[in-house]
């Protein structure tokens, strides 16, 4: 670990004012003959924006895995020396955001667990609902007479779920990884989509509702699995396809091959598509960018405004701005500037500095937004404190009128697949109506896209789109309150959880107070904020 590690790495400028957290990015390769450390360097750098806490590459010579990871950017965490260590024809990596788990160096990825007949490395990109139970199964193993020495899963080390995971794929002294992972992951519920490895085989998986993206790339001398296509890109390999929900890859010496765990029941993220997502990638046959473009022409139609100028809240904002100019025929420019290093801090920000709070990671340009009318176009408001910094810098850089376009639908519910909202106490949109949300954030006007329109601009089907963050409907059932959250395997068994309730339905859960994680002081109070 990193000396001083600790503290060094915040989340945001004001850790109290996050917007929504990316999910984690996995990236494995098998090309013999090729330098694959850096290949998956550079796959997890095209994915730094799904995870900035941590980095690790874990790369196979044939005969051991070796794993390297730390906490940090993945420009910080590997060096070249670091790279040329990491011989071998087999790799995967990975770039974390906490869903399950705190962030510290031992829940960074890849894991690694030692097997009756070598070890395996794993990565993760999702949540997991049925963490308990796999947790439990773990505990059950003390039962049998182990090949395997698995003290280390009593360890407080490693608290996520993915280190649960690799400890049951790990124990299969009777069969080989390939046959465990088809036992296990009919038992694995939530989103996940694993790469992982042993010393001669790179293995990934989707899980059957295909939530998080998953894809798989061609390179002459090999294959490439990733979480977008834009990993693929950077490295030069070939798009080939996604990899189907419930699909198992498998890639070694006599190729790539496929197997079927489970029945496909797409329920692709449609947050991905918002936000997530880099807008170079293609997910579902399309170009996130030009669906965020049809997103902005959408906006235009439904909520028209008289205005001199679009501009957008850079760079998630951009595409839909460009399409919000394009139909309205209001000239797009650009009236923000962004600070693209800010975001990620290695220093604790003071008081001082937070009261400087957006400033630093946007400035406006007064001589483009001076006297102007402005649509600003945004993709989504979780709790309204950045959009109404927002728009009280550009009123006192000289914006005339504020307008505000938002490119996703109100956010009402928490995710459990993979994005760190806020919870729902804390969600703007739960207590407040658009109007009034509007005023709470000071614009002369405000428009969402409404859910339908946005499930169009995807051209997917609506039934094939998880959508639980806009409407509370959940495609993969959740267990009680108590076995979710991020702390779930850090929170001590005393903890007395009777008070909390909910009613689970296989096909739609009502999510109402749910709010697992943190205490917030809701969306009640806006109109009061300073």
């Amino acid at each position: 670990m990193r000396k001083g590690g600790d503290g060094r790495l915040t989340n945001a400028l004001d850790p109290q004012d996050q917007g929504p957290q990316d999910a984690c990015g996995v990236f494995g390769v098998w090309a013999p003959g090729e330098d694959v450390a850096k290949l998956t360097y550079y796959g997890i750098f095209a994915l730094q924006h799904r995870g900035q806490e941590s980095a690790g590459i874990a790369v196979s010579n044939g005969r051991q895995i070796l794993v390297y990871k730390d906490m940090g950017l993945v420009s910080q965490v590997f060096d070249e020396p670091t790279l040329e260590a990491l011989k071998g024809h087999l790799a995967i990596g990975h770039c974390r955001y906490s869903t399950t788990g705190a962030s510290t160096w031992h829940n960074a990825q890849p894991t690694f667990h030692p097997t009756a007949k070598g070890s395996i490395a794993l990565a993760h990109n999702g949540n997991l609902t049925n963490t308990a139970d796999l947790a439990q199964m773990v505990d059950d193993l003390a039962s049998l007479d182990q090949e395997l020495d698995l003290k280390v899963r009593k360890s407080e080390a490693a608290t996520n779920d993915t280190s649960v995971v690799t400890a049951l794929l790990a124990n299969h002294p009777d069969s080989t990884v390939e046959e465990r992972a088809m036992q296990l992951l009919p038992q694995v519920k939530g989103a996940f989509c694993f790469v992982w490895m042993d010393e001669d085989t790179l293995y990934a998986a989707r899980d059957p509702q295909g939530i998080r993206p998953l894809v798989i790339g061609r390179l002459e001398r090999g294959w490439v699995v990733a979480s977008e296509t834009a990993a693929l890109d950077i490295v030069g390999a070939s798009y080939i396809r996604e990899v189907e929900p419930g699909e198992m890859v498998i890639v070694d010496e006599d190729g790539l091959r496929t197997r079927t765990f489970a029945e496909p029941e797409p329920k692709h993220c449609l947050f991905e598509f918002v936000y997530l997502a880099r807008p170079d990638t293609i997910m579902t046959g399309k170009r996130v960018h030009s669906v965020r473009v049809e997103i902005g022409r959408r906006l235009a139609r439904s909520f028209p405004a008289d205005a001199d100028l679009v501009i957008p809240v850079p760079e998630s904002g951009t595409p839909s701005a460009i399409g919000y100019a394009e139909e309205s025929g209001i000239p797009y420019g650009v009236g923000l500037v962004k600070n693209s290093y800010v975001g990620r801090t290695f220093i604790q920000p003071s008081q001082t500095i937070r009261q400087l709070g957006i400033r630093l990671k946007l400035n406006p340009l007064r001589d483009i937004i001076e006297g102007k009318r402005l649509v600003v176009v945004d993709d989504s408001i979780v709790r309204g404190n950045t959009q109404r910094a927002l728009i009280r810098m550009l009123r006192e850089a000289g914006a005339r009128e504020v307008h505000v376009r938002i490119s996703s639908p109100p956010v009402k519910w928490p995710c459990f697949y993979g994005i760190d909202f806020a919870t729902r106490a804390e969600l703007i949109a739960n207590g407040l109506t658009n109007d009034e949300i509007c005023r709470s954030i000071d614009a002369d006007s405000l428009g969402y896209i409404d859910l339908e329109d946005l499930v169009d601009a995807t051209e997917v089907a609506k039934d094939d789109l998880c959508r639980a963050c806009f409407d509370g409907v959940y495609p993969v059932p959740l267990p009680e309150p108590q076995h979710l959250g991020k702390n779930l395997l850090e929170v001590s068994e005393s903890v007395d959880t009777s008070a909390l309730a909910l009613s689970i339905d296989s096909v739609q859960v009502e999510a109402e107070g749910l709010a697992t994680s943190l205490t917030g002081g809701g969306a009640n109070d806006a109109l009061d904020r300073p």
